[in-house]
C-alpha cells in the first residue's frame, strides 16, 4: 500500500508539472495563456502516467545513462502511441498529429519528440525525482491520503465533464455536417432552377424562330402564346427560387447560430489542441476552428 500511495502522488505531481510545461510552451509559442491538456484542471494525466511508468520500470537503470535514455524513449513513445490511438477510437478525434514530422508512426509519435521525452526523463530521474520522492515521504501520511482522495474525486469529476463536452462537440459537428449538406443541396436546387429556366427559354426562342420562318401568317398568334407561357414560367420559377432562397437563408442562419454556440469546455479543447482532427466530421471541425480564429482577431 505504501508503494501505491507513493506512485499516486508521483502521478499527480508529474501530471501537474507536465501541465505547467505545456502551458509554458504554449505561452512561448502563442504569446498568451492556453489551458493545455485533455482535462480542464491543471493536470496532464499522460505526463503523470509516463513518469510513473519510467520510474517503476527504469529505476534499476539509473546508473546507466544510455540504457535509461533508450528505455525512456521506448516507454514514453509506446504510451503516447497507445494513448493517441485509444483516444481517437473512443472519441473520433485525433488530438495531436505528427504526420508532417519525419519518422512518425501514424502521426501519433515521431522521432524528434520521442528523443525529447528521453532527454526529459533523464533530467527527471537524475535531478527532479529524488526531490519529489523526498517531498512525498515528508508529507504526513494521513494528510497525504486525504489529499489524494480529494484530488482523485476532482479529477474523476473533471474527466466526466470532459467526456460530456467531447460527446456534445461530436454531436455539434454531426449537425454542422448535416446542415452543410442541406445548404449544398439547396444551392444546387437554385442552380438547377436557374439553368432549367435558361435552357427552356433558349429552346422556346429557337422553336418560335423556326415557326416564324415557316408560317409568317401565324407570327402574332405564336408570339402572344409564347409570351404568355413564358410569363407563367417566369412567375413559377421566381416563386420556386424565392422558396429555395428562403430555405437557404434559414439553413445558413441555423449554421451560424450553431457555430456561435459553445458548450462548457469546447472552446478550451479547440484552443488546447489546434492540430485536432475529426475522423468523421473534418469539414465541420475546420469550420469551427476557423470561426474561433476569426473571433480572436
Amino acid at each position: 500500500m505504501d508503494e501505491l500511495y507513493r506512485y499516486l502522488w508521483y502521478f499527480f505531481i508529474y501530471a501537474f508539472l507536465g501541465w505547467c510545461s505545456e502551458v509554458c510552451f504554449a505561452a512561448a509559442k502563442n504569446g498568451r495563456f492556453v489551458n493545455r491538456g485533455f482535462l480542464n484542471g491543471p493536470w496532464c494525466p499522460i505526463y503523470g502516467s509516463g513518469v510513473c511508468i519510467v520510474v517503476f520500470c527504469l529505476t534499476p537503470l539509473r546508473g546507466s545513462v544510455p540504457l535509461l535514455f533508450v528505455g525512456s524513449v521506448l516507454l514514453t513513445s509506446a504510451l503516447e502511441l497507445v494513448t493517441g490511438f485509444v483516444l481517437e477510437k473512443l472519441f473520433q478525434q485525433k488530438w495531436w498529429d505528427y504526420s508532417d514530422m519525419p519518422f512518425n508512426i501514424g502521426g501519433y509519435v515521431c522521432l524528434l519528440f520521442s528523443l525529447v521525452w528521453g532527454l526529459a526523463c533523464l533530467l527527471i530521474m537524475n535531478v527532479f525525482h529524488p526531490m519529489v520522492a523526498r517531498l512525498v515521504d515528508w508529507l504526513p501520511h494521513t494528510l497525504g491520503v486525504g489529499l489524494l482522495c480529494a484530488l482523485g474525486a476532482v479529477m474523476l469529476a473533471d474527466l466526466a465533464a470532459t467526456v460530456s463536452t467531447i460527446l456534445k462537440l461530436n454531436e455539434k459537428l454531426r449537425r454542422l455536417d448535416e446542415l452543410a449538406g442541406r445548404i449544398r443541396s439547396a444551392s444546387d436546387d437554385i442552380g438547377t432552377v436557374l439553368s432549367d429556366g435558361t435552357l427552356s427559354l433558349a429552346e422556346k426562342s429557337a422553336a418560335v424562330g423556326e415557326a416564324l420562318e415557316e408560317k409568317k401568317a401565324d407570327r402574332a398568334q405564336k408570339r402572344a402564346l409564347y409570351e404568355q407561357e413564358d410569363a407563367e414560367r417566369k412567375a413559377a420559377r421566381e416563386k420556386a427560387l424565392e422558396r429555395r432562397r428562403a430555405a437557404l437563408q434559414e439553413l445558413k442562419a441555423a449554421n451560424d447560430e450553431l457555430l456561435a454556440t459553445y458548450h462548457f469546455g469546447q472552446k478550451r479543447l479547440l484552443r488546447a489542441f489546434p492540430g485536432m482532427k475529426s475522423t468523421r466530421h473534418s469539414e465541420a471541425l475546420e469550420q469551427m476552428k476557423q470561426r474561433l480564429k476569426n473571433l480572436k482577431k
